[in-house]
């Protein structure tokens, strides 16, 4: 029959090696988890600026075809850094963590924000990448501007656990392709963000239509998230785009 001191060693001694095995395990994942984090980022600039055929076997060698540049900007629309040489994974822009960013803007301190050019048909986009809050969890994406620094081109959502069939379908076509051809401003000059309609755009002004798309029917929540977070990334962006207008 076993002491308790016996049982106590030989459980704690099972804790350690379990303990080292799963850090050792987790030590050697981390570069693919980092990896497959970075494809899935690439992706989603790339597919908000429709370049076709985009998956995790060819993301990164598409990124590298098509981002021309990537730029740094502070929250003045100053170009902190200008990155076209070499990987562009290894660009500046590329590892800002935009969710300690937008903190430090909450806090009111300096920030700085990643933007990608991307060349396509002799034509220049700029990408934005946008973060928010949904229902239940963050919730990401990006949208390419044309270089006339208005118009959208195409937008990209993802979220970590949006209600499925509600919140969950801002990832979906239908709700996405609504973004492509609104403007961000007025014929003013003016900044009106994208207004995200409960009850469909149609419920604005004619002359705001523009900047507005359909809610979706039961993702009340989300959407208002997606709303505001578009309008506050791209106020973020705000003094770049008006400079470069």
């Amino acid at each position: 029959m076993y002491t308790n001191g016996y049982i106590f060693r030989y459980a704690a001694i099972m804790v350690i090696i379990a303990a080292a095995l799963l850090s050792t395990a987790a030590m050697l994942l981390k570069p693919f988890q980092e990896r497959n984090i970075a494809i899935d980022k690439m992706g989603g600039i790339l597919t908000s600026a429709k370049i076709p055929d985009v998956d995790a076997s060819n993301a990164m060698s598409l990124f590298n075809k098509y981002v021309k540049e990537e730029i740094v900007i502070n929250e003045n629309g100053d170009v902190v850094e200008s990155y076209t040489d070499g990987r562009m994974e290894d660009g500046k822009a590329f590892k800002i963590d935009m969710k300690k960013e937008l903190y430090k803007k909450s806090q009111g301190e300096p920030y700085e924000l990643p933007l990608y050019v991307i060349e396509e048909g002799g034509k220049k986009l700029y990408i934005i990448p946008l973060r928010g809050i949904g229902l239940w969890g963050p919730i990401w994406g990006n949208m390419a501007l044309s270089d006339d620094f208005n118009s959208i081109i195409g937008v990209t959502f993802a979220h970590k656990g949006e209600t499925p069939g509600l919140g969950a379908e801002i990832t979906t076509d239908i709700f996405t392709k609504q973004f492509i051809g609104k403007k961000i401003f007025n014929d003013q000059n003016e900044f009106m963000s994208i207004m995200v309609v409960k009850g469909g755009a149609e419920k604005l002004p004619e002359n705001q239509r523009i900047h507005g798309v359909d809610a979706i029917t039961g993702g009340t929540i989300t959407c208002n998230g997606v709303n505001d977070m578009i309008k506050d990334i791209l106020d973020s962006y705000l003094p770049y785009l008006q400079k470069n207008r």
